[in-house]
């Protein structure tokens, strides 16, 4: 019987260690900073719940997000050719904007990585829902601990394996010429 009761209190720690774990990992920031979110980020990688989401951003080479106060412009790359998207967004703790039917609320969680950002972006409309997770950096190639951490956060979170952008892809220009430009 004592050795049942020390079996089961052995499994019960061990099934509690991973939470804690988890717990840390998923946690959202404390106070946003928005100083530290201006200026120019590479997507690493995402995590997509929706398949056909999934599918495109795989068929994506390279997204940068260039955020300026409370506006950003996300530039794609798909097939050599970049197209723009430009949003103004609210900030606090969480990140909120409205495109037409869509809200997109986005938190962002801790990371040991000081130059990186991690956001769990929730869409949801009037009959659909969905929730997806990206990993963005200043640099393009990271330590393999810091994308090893961002996949510990997506099995955390539930998520399918996270999607990796291949770094040697071209960024989209900065600037462009109206022309080559599609803000939707």
């Amino acid at each position: 019987m004592f050795a049942v009761f020390v079996t089961l209190l052995c499994l019960m720690s061990v099934g509690h260690s991973a939470p804690l774990v988890c717990e840390q990992l998923v946690k959202p920031l404390d106070q946003l900073d928005l100083q530290h979110l201006m200026g120019k980020w590479a997507v690493i990688a995402g995590s997509l719940k929706n398949s056909d989401s999934a599918q495109h951003f795989n068929r994506t080479d390279s997204v940068t997000v260039d955020i300026q106060n409370s506006t950003y412009i996300q530039a794609s790359r798909v097939d050599d050719t970049c197209q723009y998207r430009s949003h103004n967004f609210q900030g606090g703790n969480l990140l909120t904007l409205r495109e037409g039917n869509f809200n997109f609320t986005g938190t962002l969680l801790n990371t040991s990585c000081s130059d990186c950002l991690v956001m769990t972006l929730d869409l949801e409309t009037h009959n659909y829902k969905s929730v997806d997770v990206y990993f963005l950096s200043k640099r393009r190639q990271l330590e393999p601990k810091e994308v090893e951490e961002f996949t510990a956060q997506v099995e955390c979170l539930n998520m399918p394996p996270p999607i990796v952008m291949d770094p040697t892809k071209e960024l989209c220009p900065t600037e462009g010429s109206t022309d080559q430009r599609l803000f939707l």
